[in-house]
């Protein structure tokens, strides 16, 4: 599936088209044969004894001009040692070459378009970090919710960062680094002036989430919405009475509307915190948490939980 992608400062930039991305340049393979020696003028090419076999040197052939021995063990050690310095070039490009990180661009304050076009909020800070501290060179890529998996086991993209909470059913499909945001039970926005009452009457979330599975686990029949702030919108407009949502989702929310919403009702633990997503048996994996350890280490991380979320945020 198609989406957008961004240079290094955030520009947005068609990735329609580009399907999946090139493999490292192939380095030219080795000449099959060596170069066969010449002979004087006048001398005729050896020829095959009667008692030889097929595939078996003569002994003339295996002697050079004069009678001498030919040594071709420093052939045989140049030949392994260019494959060697080959195979460690091949392995250098594999992991020099651009890490794509893949985000949906609507769920703010963890991942949006600012006014210059740009994708911003906790996630691009915290990616770009990561990416310094791991030494890797990456860029942006927006694209739909549904497409994140798919996409990624597809080779689209290389990184999901968008929010997306860590199950075990995730866990079958794909493999996550440690939280960067902490575990927290879900909870339910209502309109301020509806509180409690909100919760017990139409409910709605996004569909494909852990919220939707929860709400069909449980037989509650709810509203559906492509994307976080269609949702948001119909709470706003009295279509819904409550949403589900993430912890940290819902007190940016409460600051943002200015006292028109509140978090009610029960809370529900539902997952095991955000964590960024990679293929199975990624290298990246490693790269990612060595970088956020420290990250959680020094502050840093805990810094962008409170800058985006607020006083209030989970921490580590």
């Amino acid at each position: 599936m198609g989406g957008r992608t961004t240079a290094p400062n955030g520009a947005l930039r068609d990735a329609s088209s580009t399907g999946r991305r090139p493999a490292p340049g192939r380095i030219p393979p080795l000449p099959r044969t060596l170069p066969r020696r010449g002979y004087d003028a006048g001398e005729d090419p050896p020829r095959l004894h009667e008692r030889d076999t097929p595939g078996q040197l003569p002994p003339e052939r295996s002697r050079g001009h004069g009678g001498s021995p030919v040594n071709r063990r420093p052939v045989v050690v140049a030949l392994l040692a260019a494959l060697a310095v080959l195979a460690v070039v091949s392995l250098a490009c594999d992991d020099a070459s651009t890490v794509v990180i893949a985000t949906e661009g609507n769920y703010h304050p963890f991942n949006f378009i600012n006014a210059a076009g740009e994708i911003d909020g906790l996630e691009r800070e915290l990616g770009d970090e990561l990416c310094r501290r791991a030494r890797l060179e990456c860029e942006w890529l927006v694209t739909d919710w549904e497409n994140m998996i798919p996409g990624l086991r597809a080779v689209e993209f290389d990184v999901i960062l968008a929010g997306m909470s860590i199950t075990d059913e995730r866990e079958r499909l794909i493999d996550f680094t440690a939280p960067y945001y902490p575990p927290s039970p879900s909870v339910y926005l209502t309109r301020a002036e509806d509180g409690e009452e909100g919760v017990g009457g139409t409910v709605g979330t996004q569909r494909q989430t852990i919220y939707s599975d929860y709400f069909d686990d449980t037989g509650r029949s709810y509203a559906v919405f492509d994307d976080p702030d269609a949702a948001l919108e119909a709470l706003l407009a009295g279509e819904v009475d409550a949403l589900l949502v993430d912890r940290g989702y819902a007190l940016q929310k409460v600051a943002e509307q200015g006292g028109r919403l509140t978090i009610a009702g029960p809370q529900v633990a539902l997952d095991q915190g955000l964590g960024l997503g990679v293929r199975e048996g990624s290298y990246l994996r490693e790269r990612l948490n060595e970088a956020l350890a420290s990250m959680k280490e020094d502050g840093t991380l805990n810094a962008l939980l409170r800058k985006w979320i607020g006083e209030d945020a989970d921490t580590f």
